[in-house]
């Protein structure tokens, strides 16, 4: 079954990586690829990147069909589709033994990350994107009651999906038992307590565990957890975006192993 994706990074970066998932593009852009001169920056840089779309899709023979914007809009709906759409083939999960198996291959300290039960798609393809600049090893989803990979997480993820692996598990609990036999120690991620995530060590092999919007991480799964870390707020509001929090972890991670 096919999937459909949109937004001038998401089809580039799938034809740089996967051009064989790529079955055809809808666009009701120039197919010309000409380029307005009185354009600013932003628009030169689509101009440029939409160029390489149209050589990349005539390399692998893939066909590009004008399409008008009223009936894009119908394939993809209303979103910033930028006037490129793709349909490829299905999202392939990958299996935790396959996230593992990458971390043990790359000869690195394990960053994996569980995002206990997420539910905004947004969220989702943010925290992709911080995952995937950090060079985590890999993701981990539940199956079930918690959001999917679907094309609101490519765009939003500005291709950064076609090079992180993720994988859907039934049980997040089950899998944190898994993670800790094979070495790697599970940190839990709270809005009050736990340690700072500044005074946290994270020298070692990690999984960090995201809690959903508003509710956390599961009481069962924190319980899993070796530890817990919070990020220090100064004013009244005492939580953040569940991708912000994300990012925050992920980088100061990033920060303390460059050191």
């Amino acid at each position: 079954m096919s999937r459909i994706i949109y937004g001038i990074h998401p089809v580039l970066e799938i034809l740089r990586s996967h051009p064989e998932k790529v079955e055809k593009i809808l666009s009701s852009r120039d197919l010309s690829g000409k380029q307005n001169k009185r354009s600013g920056t932003s628009a030169q840089k689509i101009s440029i990147s939409f160029k390489e779309i149209i050589k990349l899709s005539d390399r692998w023979g893939i066909r590009l069909f004008p399409e008008k914007k009223e009936r894009l809009e119908q394939v993809v709906g209303q979103v910033n589709h930028q006037g490129i759409a793709a349909y490829v083939s299905e999202f392939g999960y990958s299996s935790l033994e396959e996230i593992v198996g990458h971390w043990r291959n790359s000869n690195e300290k394990a960053f994996i990350l569980i995002l206990d039960g997420l539910q905004d798609t947004q969220n989702l393809g943010a925290i992709v994107r911080s995952a995937e600049g950090a060079g985590i090893h890999g993701i981990i989803i539940p199956k079930d009651r918690a959001a999917g990979v679907t094309s609101t997480v490519e765009k939003v993820s500005a291709g950064a999906l076609e090079y992180v692996s993720i994988a859907r598990v039934t049980n997040i609990s089950q899998t944190i038992e898994k993670l800790k036999k094979a070495g790697i120690w599970v940190v839990g991620t709270e809005g009050d307590g736990g340690t700072s995530l500044y005074d946290a060590d994270f020298d070692a092999d990690i999984a960090v565990v995201i809690g959903s919007e508003g509710k956390g991480i599961r009481p069962l799964v924190k319980k899993k957890c070796d530890y817990l870390i919070s990020i220090p707020m100064r004013g009244k509001i005492n939580s953040l975006n569940a991708s912000v929090s994300a990012a925050i972890v992920i980088y100061e991670i990033v920060r303390q192993r460059s050191l």
